[in-house]
């Protein structure tokens, strides 16, 4: 039984040493396509009520700057 734990053990540490020594620090382009799915990712996420109702104050404010804009031509 020893040497089958030896080599499991053995296994094991080879498995992770293969896997850390895959891995790199990553470079412009992968940061940016992460910067970039986590843009799309906000702008595809249904709004909550504050955002919704923020909007609708910026359109009622929009509005009644134009009616204002009118009134005094």
């Amino acid at each position: 039984m020893p040497s089958n734990r030896r080599f499991s053990r053995a296994f094991y540490a080879g498995l992770l040493v293969l896997a850390l020594g895959g891995c790199k620090p990553e470079g412009p382009a992968e940061r940016a396509g992460k910067r970039l799915d986590e843009t799309v990712d906000d702008m595809t996420k249904p709004k909550g009520p504050a955002e919704r109702a923020g909007e609708a104050l910026d359109k009622a404010v929009d509005d009644a700057g134009k009616k204002t804009r009118e009134a005094v031509e």
